[in-house]
């Protein structure tokens, strides 16, 4: 085996880790900044001699995740401009005809790199996987609605990024035809865009979608409106020219006050779709890199020949509400404003949950309400929007609860995310509690993804309408058909 693999730019070493080989920081596109700043991704230059691959790429530009969910959440940060960049394990670069994996981290498209210590790939690749995680532009620079620039600037990065694993995954053993693309909540949300998106179509056979799916997407009214919300708070025109000269510690600023506008004010004649979602930086149906909403363009055959695994954790809003207080704050007043301004529920189908769960609190309610608005409901209904596709299509629901919080934190959103890598011994692990997370439940669930991402079967039944067979991971897992399944149906018709 060597370290050295040569691909179109050029030749990069690499180093072995833990009996398997990894390449970081590699550029797959070219930096964007300067003449580039907010154009679409450029072709990464190549160069002479041996590229050193050791070592992790600068991330893009981003603030850090707010306090407290900061203690929970590493993110690391890199200085430079060469954020366009992706990090492969293999198990070996002289063998062929291996699966890959290309993870894209989340993140509400603001946060976030290929870097987190939770998403290193040594275990896919000690288990015959090539594993990639790609850095894409972020908040302004990625997703920000800006005249004379291309909308949707970070999924194009998305798209180069998967162009340059077709490109040169073979030079690391790597199948081009045999791609998965996964990813978790903001990433989720973007594996959900790519099936929608006629410029990924063929980069991928296989698709993850964890803890978000295909509902989250700006239209061009509201996209055009934040983008002059900025203009106005950075005091410039809402255009590319002008947001470029803008400083980067102003301009993060501006975009961190921005991120929080719906949350504190979720007015939808300000904010439009972004007062539901509280995603001020999202995809932006714009007519041609996004045709249509994710959802609406799946539910139309979209990637209908793509494999698809598809789930969530069974208490995703504690992770917002828990570490922040909210949920022993959160009142009758408060979830009632709550279930009619965020999630148009009327009090009697709200009864349900209360019915369901006759001792929890209501920041507790509001909180298993908000998973199923949130989280939930669309990805059960992306999978129901498969059904009689070519792909297959299987739901998973994670539910091992952290001890975090004194148990509060339950099966947050994100938890799940070590469980998949095998990483638990990771120091991001934070809120995993190293101690005590079950090594097992990462055993069963890493496994059920190589399998998928090997074979497109995960090992449990496909979904379908009558059983809706579902994969429960926990200490003890299995299939389950259709949990929850009142409050499943109180969002018919409504989500």
């Amino acid at each position: 085996m060597s370290s050295t693999v040569t691909i179109k730019q050029g030749q990069v070493r690499g180093f072995e880790d833990h009996g398997v080989w990894a390449f970081l920081g590699i550029p797959y596109a070219a930096p964007p900044y300067g003449a580039l700043r907010f154009a679409p991704p450029a072709p990464a230059p190549g160069w002479d001699g041996v590229r050193p691959a050791q070592a992790y790429g600068p991330t893009a530009l981003k603030n850090g995740y707010p306090a407290p969910i900061d203690a929970l959440l590493p993110e690391p940060a890199i200085a430079g401009e060469d954020c366009l960049n992706l990090n492969v394990w293999t198990p070996d670069p002289g063998l062929s005809g291996l699966p890959v994996l290309v993870w894209i981290h989340g993140g509400s498209f603001v946060y976030g790199s290929g870097a987190v210590p939770d998403y290193n790939g040594r275990a896919f690749a000690r288990d015959g996987v090539v594993c990639v995680t790609i850095n894409y532009r972020l908040g302004v620079d990625g997703f920000a609605w800006l005249e004379g620039a291309p909308p949707n600037r970070g999924l194009l990065d998305q798209v180069a990024a998967l162009e340059w694993v077709r490109d040169n995954i073979a030079a690391f053993g790597g199948d081009p035809d045999r791609v998965t693309v996964a990813g978790e909540s903001a990433g989720a949300m973007s594996v959900a865009t790519l099936m929608a998106m006629p410029s990924a179509r063929g980069l991928f056979r296989r698709a993850i979608a964890q803890s978000g799916a295909g509902h989250h997407a700006l239209s061009e009214a509201t996209a055009r409106r934040i983008g002059g919300y900025l203009g106005e708070r950075l005091g410039v025109a809402p255009t590319a020219a002008a947001v470029a000269g803008v400083p980067f510690d102003a301009l993060l600023a501006a975009q961190a006050q921005l991120v929080v506008g719906p949350q504190q004010s979720p007015d939808p004649d300000r904010w439009g779709e972004a007062a539901h979602d509280l995603l001020v930086y999202e995809p932006a149906v714009d007519g041609e890199i996004l045709p249509a909403r994710p959802i609406d363009a799946i539910a139309a055959g979209a990637s209908a020949d793509v494999d698809l695994l598809v789930g969530t954790n069974a208490d995703e809003q504690r992770l917002f509400l828990v570490p922040t207080g909210m949920l022993d704050v959160i009142n009758d007043m408060i979830l009632g404003m709550a279930a009619t301004t965020w999630w148009n529920l009327p009090a009697e189908f709200l009864e349900v949950y209360r019915a369901h769960r006759p001792t929890e609190t209501p920041g507790e309610l509001a909180s298993a309400v908000g998973t199923d608005w949130f989280f939930r409901i669309p990805a059960l209904r992306m999978a129901e929007a498969r059904m009689g596709a070519a792909g297959r299509s299987y739901v998973y629901l994670f539910t091992w609860p952290s001890p975090g919080f004194g148990g509060k934190l339950r099966s947050c959103h994100a938890l799940e995310i070590p469980f998949v890598f095998d990483t638990l011994a990771a120091s991001g692990a934070n809120f995993v509690d190293q101690g005590t997370a079950p090594q097992g439940v990462a055993d069963t669930m890493h496994a059920a993804w190589v399998a998928f991402i090997t074979s497109g079967d995960p090992g449990w039944t496909v979904y379908d309408l009558e059983r809706r067979p579902t994969m429960r991971f926990d200490i003890a897992s299995g299939v389950v058909d259709d949990p929850d399944a009142d409050e499943r149906r109180v969002w018919d018709g409504r989500r």
